[in-house]
């Protein structure tokens, strides 16, 4: 499989269960969450997260604290990604309004108009893809505990990448 197959598969599985586990790394003050991520193919290798002004992710980005790590695990448990991008706090007023919803409405008390609407972005980069679990997975992984060549064969279904240069 190609780099593209990879990130198309990583964005059709987010696409069917949008939730991941949002993670600031490289402090002694780490901070990781659950976070729904929202995306739109007009804004291609992003992720965008709604929060309060108040979240550790908006304090860390403030601070100068950007490196992020974003973890996913696919609904059937088929394909796991770990892609690392730069956090942004991206209060576009189009923005907001394109990935409102009664969702996230539900998170603030004044809804939209809530001043503590915090609109984060997770420009991607480096990215590590896994695939378990399919036919063809599960077939090659049997033959290899045999043949002693479960790495290679793991191989086959992992991918290291990045969405942006």
């Amino acid at each position: 499989m190609t780099d593209d197959d990879f990130k198309k598969k990583f964005w059709k599985h987010l696409d069917d269960s949008p939730f991941v586990m949002l993670a600031i790394s490289g402090n002694d003050h780490s901070h990781s969450q659950p976070m729904t991520a929202q995306f739109d193919d007009d804004l291609p290798n992003d992720l965008y997260f709604f929060t309060s002004s108040h979240n550790g992710f908006v304090k860390a980005a403030q601070a100068g604290e950007r490196d992020a790590v974003v973890s996913f695990s696919s609904k059937g448990h088929d394909f796991f990604a770990s892609v690392h991008g730069l956090i942004t706090i991206d209060n576009d007023e189009a923005k907001i309004d394109k990935f409102w919803s009664p969702m996230v409405a539900a998170w603030f008390e004044e809804g939209r108009d809530d001043p503590q609407v915090t609109l984060i972005r997770v420009d991607l980069g480096r990215a590590e893809f896994w695939e378990a679990g399919t036919g063809s997975f599960m077939k090659e992984m049997a033959s290899a505990i045999f043949n002693k060549s479960a790495h290679e064969q793991g191989r086959k279904h992992q991918r290291e990448t990045r969405f942006a240069a």
